[in-house]
């Protein structure tokens, strides 16, 4: 088994690519968090301030239900946990993730999905959710990665 987790949540589909393609560069496993009620295309509209997505956003006490609670936290000791950018932080299904599972003493390193945002405060914002770990920024996804850029960067973990 590997001692490396990439945990990532995609609700389009572009997440899901880069998770991928860091699992397999670092030799990691790969688990998707799955929310329970899936993102529609009307969830997901940022534009309308009554999409679920923008109200969660809104709300600080939003946590939406997981599809499972099954990933191997316990048997990693680094994980890379991926997420899109929505309104400058991760998405509340991230917070979700964070508090059903002990992260003590791992290494959680934060990458994320974006047309044009940056990570931001994400990792001040997701710290009070991981008690115990080691929580860093780690990279901005853009676009294809070169494998062995992946495979540097995620062996300086």
């Amino acid at each position: 088994m590997s001692r490396k987790l990439v945990a990532y949540f995609s609700a389009t589909g572009t997440t899901r690519r880069a998770a991928a393609a860091l699992a397999e560069a670092a030799g990691a496993d790969l688990y998707e968090i799955r929310p329970a009620a899936p993102y529609t295309a009307a969830d997901l509209k940022w534009t309308d301030k009554n999409a679920r997505s923008t109200a969660e956003s809104r709300d600080d006490a939003a946590r939406p239900a997981l599809a499972d609670t099954k990933a191997d936290i316990a048997g990693h000791d680094v994980i890379f946990l991926g997420f899109p950018i929505w309104w400058y932080t991760a998405p509340k299904i991230i917070r979700t993730f964070l508090e059903s599972y002990d992260f003590s003493g791992k290494k959680v390193v934060l990458f994320a999905t974006s047309g044009g945002s940056s990570l931001g405060n994400t990792r001040r914002d997701l710290a009070p959710y991981c008690p115990g770990a080691v929580l860093t920024d780690g990279k901005m996804f853009r676009g294809r990665e070169a494998a062995d850029s992946l495979r540097r960067w995620a062996d300086s973990f």
